[in-house]
């Protein structure tokens, strides 16, 4: 026959839509043209493909060959559709059989050998996919991934040869067998933090409501390794958010099996660019915020950062997802993340510190502090203060509490939340707030006082109210007391003065 259609898959943003790889061989002069809106990795395929299957010893049609990607608006990158591209060629001009084409999905880039390469985004691939009826054949570098989203049978190949032989039957290609589970994630001990107990209470609250956090304080005071901790404070990942956090990393090529089911840790460099932070390009991609879906994005020194970058944080901050629009597409990722960001207290890190060494004036203090806007400043829930290790306690043997044991409360006051309401207390929408963070008498007295007295707006009032109920759940207490109400209001006070 002179036409072959086969199945593949597009990227777009987190979805995969299906596209019909479509080849045709005509008569007239010799030529390989590929339509469909292809971007520059597509039509190279062209190059790839004649290599491909002159080196697998099959013989390159001296014909007209047009080859066209369907829907003809979906914009196709990659080298994906080499495979599909190289065999629909084959079937076109009678060298292989093309009767079992339909009951496969094909993806894969082409060597000059006929090698088989792995792509990006496997595991969207199949999860975009659905339960299917067809079978997904790949690279066997990308079957792991894969195999993950469970739609369909995965067959792994290794060359376009191996391809051929399965769908003419002479080698069938064995099914992709279900990953092993992975072992448990191991993370830095908190034990390792000598001194800090503030700080270390402000990372467990943190990590029980899943709140945002900012450590302010001079350099070498222990910000980073806290940050670098709180990961292994948190709840272990629930499979489907295993999957959805390596569905992005997938998308992005930066997925890697042996870190399945770690949380994320995100942390740009400050003078990441905001599309860098939120995801862009022409064909968009996900950005860090979007790569540390349901893990940690932490931003050291604050302040250095770009302030109209730092902006671009104040939406997906509430929502949890980020649009990223462009003239001719639109693209959504979520964006899930806790972030946590560390700061000096003043141009030169030493303001308030005991040796003195701070010559800052209060202007500068103020001009860097106001590198960080309020409206971003008020959508963190917890904001303290990490001061210099007293010398007996840096010089002294470790003595704090490990991960193991503060994780146990904090996975206790996680159930409760979710028993509670389903959700993380830092999830919580306003009338969900009212329903779920009611103060006792006296700790709503104590909350308006502190309303009056800070000027807190109704933002900064209901993120009072879920760290104080999160505060609560670590105690086990139903309701939220004066001691819960008291600590999520210091929690508020860091950076006021100065």
């Amino acid at each position: 026959m002179s036409l072959a259609v086969l199945r593949s898959r597009a990227l777009a943003g987190m979805l995969a839509p299906e596209v019909s790889v479509e080849v045709h061989l005509a008569g007239g002069l010799p030529s390989f043209t590929i339509v469909g809106l292809p971007e520059t990795e597509v039509k190279e395929s062209k190059d790839r493909v004649r290599a491909a299957i002159q080196n697998a010893n099959f013989d390159f049609p001296a014909r007209r060959i047009t080859v066209n990607l369907a829907p003809a608006d979906l914009p196709k990158e990659s080298g994906r559709f080499d495979l599909a591209i190289a065999l629909g060629v084959l079937a076109a001009s009678g060298q292989i059989p093309g009767n079992r084409l339909d009951e496969y999905e094909f993806a894969g880039e082409l060597s000059l050998t006929g090698a088989l390469r792995p792509i990006r985004g496997a595991l969207a691939m199949t999860l975009g996919a659905g339960r299917g009826e067809r079978a997904f054949i790949l690279p066997r570098a990308s079957a792991l991934e894969a195999a993950l989203g469970g739609a369909g049978e995965i067959l792994p190949a290794d060359s376009l040869l191996a391809v051929c032989a399965h769908l003419t039957g002479r080698e069938l290609l064995q099914p992709h067998a279900p990953p092993a589970t992975s072992p448990a994630p191991v993370y830095p001990d908190l034990a390792e933090v000598k001194g800090q107990a503030q700080a270390k209470r402000a990372l467990e609250v943190a990590a029980a409501g899943r709140h945002s956090l900012l450590m302010a304080g001079p350099p070498g005071t222990g910000k980073s390794m806290l940050a670098q901790r709180l990961p292994g404070l948190l709840p272990a990942m629930r499979r489907d958010e295993a999957i959805e956090s390596a569905a992005i990393l997938s998308v992005a090529g930066a997925f890697r099996m042996e870190r399945f089911g770690e949380r994320p840790v995100r942390s740009p460099h400050h003078t990441a660019s905001a599309v860098a932070l939120v995801g862009g390009g022409g064909n968009p991609r996900p950005g860090e915020i979007s790569l540390a879906h349901h893990g940690i994005l932490f931003l050291d020194e604050l302040p250095e950062f770009d302030r109209r970058v730092l902006e671009v944080l104040r939406e997906p901050l509430e929502s949890g997802r980020i649009t990223i629009s462009r003239a001719a597409r639109q693209a959504d990722f979520p964006a899930q993340f806790q972030l946590v960001a560390a700061m000096n207290p003043c141009p030169c890190g030493y303001l308030g510190h005991a040796n003195g060494k701070c010559r800052c004036t209060p202007d500068q203090v103020l001009r860097y502090r106001g590198r960080i806007s309020g409206p971003l400043l008020d959508r963190i829930d917890l904001r303290i203060e990490v001061p210099a290790v007293p010398e007996n306690e840096l010089t002294g043997a470790a003595t704090g509490e490990t991960s193991s044991v503060v994780r146990e409360r904090v996975e206790a006051a996680s159930a409760r939340q979710v028993q509670r309401q389903g959700k993380a207390n830092s999830l919580l929408t306003p009338a969900q707030i009212e329903i779920h963070c009611k103060p006792d008498q006296a700790a709503e007295k104590l909350l308006k006082q502190a309303i009056s007295r800070l000027s807190l707006s109704a933002r900064a009032y209901h993120r009072i109210l879920k760290v104080a109920r999160t505060i609560a759940d670590l105690a086990g207490n139903q309701t939220i007391g004066t001691a819960h109400a008291a600590e999520a209001v210091q929690y508020r006070r860091a950076l006021e003065a100065g």
